[in-house]
């Protein structure tokens, strides 16, 4: 009865809504926790799933009785795939440990950044922006400030627009400023640490060499399972390619039918054209008499 042809009621909730501070409080929330929760919840979902609610606003956010967010209306959602969460997990951790080179050589190894550019000055560009958040206190720095900033930096390097990293940018804008209602010293840095360095160490170090090695042995597998289908494919175009250029471009009976029938047409319309033309001049003639 909660379902209709413009909403899909999956189940029913009972929480506080995470706008509702006083509520939460009095509940016996931790909300610090739940800030972090929410936090590193996200960045799993962003980097581990490649897929994320891109509408969290408070309103969309409740917490049950035993401390679980629960997030609703899932009307407007974002998906990365894995060359984009590898960008992201490698931008983030290279800013928390400032390791600029590295943030800018991925850029390029992306292809987002045209390769006539200097790396070593997009570095320098990149280090710019990253330096003066390091030594301040960690209720003044934002990552989604920083990503904004970023992004705008690489405008003037050229990078095309990425319609899903601006999404993932506006969604954390939202999602970092309810952290910080809960908890206005929330260290947004030290809560993702955690997060994007374990998704590294999964992806891109030993482990992650042995799923991409696993993932490539499975291609070659199956591209082995083809070979002889496309050797065969192979002959036959190449058989037929030669034929081409010895006998010239061949229809078949019913594709050279079908030529010939629109010629006919085109020319029996060209005639009624020109009989049309005639005997107009005709009668503009007669009436000029």
């Amino acid at each position: 009865e909660r379902t209709g042809r413009d909403v899909l009621t999956m189940e029913w909730i009972d929480g506080v809504k995470m706008n509702d501070i006083a509520g939460l409080a009095a509940a016996g929330h931790d909300l610090k926790a739940i800030a972090t929760n929410l936090i590193q919840s996200f960045l799993r979902h962003t980097l581990r799933d490649g897929f994320f609610h891109a509408d969290m606003h408070p309103g969309n956010l409740f917490v049950e009785a035993d401390g679980t967010i629960v997030a609703v209306d899932l009307g407007i959602a974002g998906r990365l795939g894995k060359k984009e969460r590898r960008f992201l997990a490698e931008i983030l951790y290279g800013f928390i440990v400032r390791d600029y080179q590295r943030v800018a050589e991925v850029h390029f190894e992306a292809g987002y950044v045209p390769r006539q550019h200097n790396v070593s000055a997009f570095a320098q560009a990149i280090r710019a922006i990253g330096e003066p958040i390091h030594g301040q206190s960690a209720d003044t720095i934002s990552m989604a400030k920083l990503l904004t900033l970023l992004f705008e930096v690489t405008e003037l390097f050229d990078m095309a627009t990425r319609p899903e990293l601006i999404l993932l940018q506006k969604t954390m804008v939202v999602v970092e400023g309810v952290a910080r209602t809960l908890d206005p010293a929330f260290n947004m840095w030290k809560t993702s640490e955690p997060v994007v360095g374990d998704w590294i160490a999964g992806n891109l170090g030993p482990r992650g060499l042995l799923t991409d090695a696993r993932e490539g042995a499975k291609a070659l597998l199956a591209l082995a399972r083809q070979a002889l289908d496309l050797a065969a494919r192979t002959d036959r175009l190449s058989r037929e390619i030669d034929l081409m250029a010895e006998n010239g471009l061949r229809f078949d009976e019913a594709t050279a039918q079908a030529i010939g029938e629109a010629e006919a047409r085109h020319t029996r319309s060209g005639r009624v054209a020109l009989w049309v033309i005639a005997l107009t001049l005709i009668y503009i003639a007669w009436k000029s008499l």
